[in-house]
């Protein structure tokens, strides 16, 4: 590691550093303005798939709110708990306000990598859909950029699959030995076995357990935050008061001021939601919709669930605690949250917070798990591979969560996750064109009063879509019984 350092840092440098995030927050505004603001125009319809309106009445397909589920499970992790917790510290209250900010914007963008996603999505022989920022790129950009693809693939790879699933075993681990005296070994040991038993049922096992998981855990981490908030509720207006007037400049909580709370706050942000990244369109892509676009709405729900209820939460039981002292960097991260729950609700809540960081952690390594082999299967249909691949994650996890330490796979992960924010967002801005298209044809069908508008690919001849990804076409529909396309893939 020592001989790559020097490279993974100038990566980190060019990306992250200063680079991306000024680009992540110009594409968003630039999506949003271009699609005419389309997360507020439709806002209301992202919460019909919870209703289940666009699902498929076939038990084998992935459907719209498991996707949704798992999605959610990948974008909640650590940084809603902690990485909120480190925003405060050193960006004040207001970074709440720009991760607030960052996330109405990046709900349009995850709604354009997402929709790209299932427009260009392959249909398995086994009859599940695959998809996602490589295909994209293939399929969306042709032939000819083919190694950008392969770039991405390998990037999601080493970044989520490998790295990220180290971290979330070690958090969960650390998590249990500071709470509950569990020795990492059987941390290790049982996470493994978990993580083994859904991996190796693929994306359909993944999906079922999120569909469980992810309400259990959003639902119990809401409702600890709404009693806190409850039992506080007179010294909450002057919270949000404190977050507005921080964020603007009108009051200095911390070194750097205005400057300090956007700079946290936009970074944070974008880390939490993955928003620009192209994470989240590798599962987007294997849900069950009539129209590309009704994912990629379902998506931005996503996000509006991840930064603008959960965190927060978070935020909402940091600033309403007498632990969390403006400009005081003694206690951050996990340790800030931890203890500003207990000085609300007592002692016993440092392990509820342990139940909901095994959980936050739990879902984001099936969900890391999932886009590594949605890459692997890009890059080789060998089912082999997919069989070392589980095999190295379960051992990833236990390595991870007996290890005293496991940041240190930051030193890859972060600039690897930096070069795929970069290629996808380069897709992205080239294919925004054609996003526009399958969007006007999503709002004229709105129009022609169709409640549940229908993605037909003879519409787009020029498009490389996969027909058999879409039965509900009405071409697919006039097919003759048992008829299908073969797949591109």
């Amino acid at each position: 590691m020592a001989f790559f350092d020097p490279l993974f840092n100038l990566i980190n440098d060019l990306t992250w550093g200063w680079a991306l995030v000024p680009i992540l927050v110009v594409f968003g505004g630039f999506f949003t303005i271009a699609s005419g603001f389309i997360q507020f125009r439709f806002f209301r319809r992202m919460f019909g798939v919870l209703t289940g309106d666009d699902e498929s009445s076939d038990p084998s397909k992935i459907s719209a709110r498991e996707a949704l589920f798992v999605s959610v499970g990948g974008r909640v992790g650590g940084g809603n708990i902690a990485g909120v917790a480190v925003a405060i510290s050193l960006g004040g209250p207001g970074a709440v306000f720009w991760m607030w900010m960052i996330a109405l914007v990046g709900m349009c963008t995850s709604l354009i990598e997402s929709s790209l996603a299932q427009l260009y999505k392959r249909t398995t022989p086994e009859g599940n859909y695959r998809g996602g920022p490589a295909r994209t790129i293939l399929y969306g950009l042709g032939v000819q950029y083919r190694w950008l693809a392969v770039v991405y693939a390998v990037c999601l790879i080493a970044s989520f699959a490998f790295g990220f699933n180290a971290f979330q075993g070690n958090t969960v681990a650390g998590a249990a030995l500071d709470s509950m005296e569990i020795p990492r070994m059987y941390t290790g040991i049982a996470l493994a076995i978990f993580t083994g038993f859904i991996i190796y049922g693929g994306i359909h096992r993944i999906a079922k357990a999120a569909d469980v998981i992810i309400p259990i855990m959003a639902l119990s981490y809401i409702a600890m935050a709404l009693i806190v908030i409850v039992l506080n509720i007179t010294s909450l207006p002057a919270v949000i008061w404190d977050i507005v007037a921080n964020a603007l400049g009108f009051r200095e909580a911390v070194a750097g001021g205005m400057g300090a709370a956007l700079a946290q706050g936009l970074r944070r942000g974008l880390f939490s939601n993955e928003a620009g990244l192209g994470s989240a369109p590798n599962v987007a892509a294997t849900a069950y919709v009539k129209h590309p676009v009704s994912q990629g709405i379902v998506q931005s729900l996503s996000v509006f669930i991840d930064t603008m209820i959960i965190c927060s939460c978070t935020a909402f039981v940091i600033l309403l605690s007498d632990v969390y002292q403006p400009g005081a960097e003694s206690v951050d991260g996990v340790a800030l949250t931890q203890q500003s729950l207990v000085d609300h609700v007592g002692a016993w809540s440092q392990y509820f917070l342990t139940f909901a960081i095994l959980l936050f952690a739990f879902s984001s390594i099936m969900y890391n798990y999932y886009l590594g082999e949605n890459a692997l299967t890009f890059m080789t249909g060998n089912p082999m591979a997919v069989h070392v691949l589980r095999a190295a994650i379960v051992a990833i996890v236990f390595l991870g969560a007996v290890a005293p330490g496991a940041t240190a796979v930051f030193a890859f992960s972060d600039p690897m996750m930096g070069i795929l924010a970069v290629v996808n967002l380069m897709a992205l801005m080239m294919l925004f064109p054609v996003a526009l298209r399958i969007i006007t044809d999503f709002r004229d069908q709105l129009k022609q009063g169709i409640a549940r508008p229908v993605f037909d690919p003879a519409k787009f001849p020029d498009l490389d879509t996969d027909p058999s990804a879409w039965p509900d076409a009405p071409a697919a529909q006039a097919a003759p019984a048992g008829a299908r396309p073969a797949p591109a893939e």
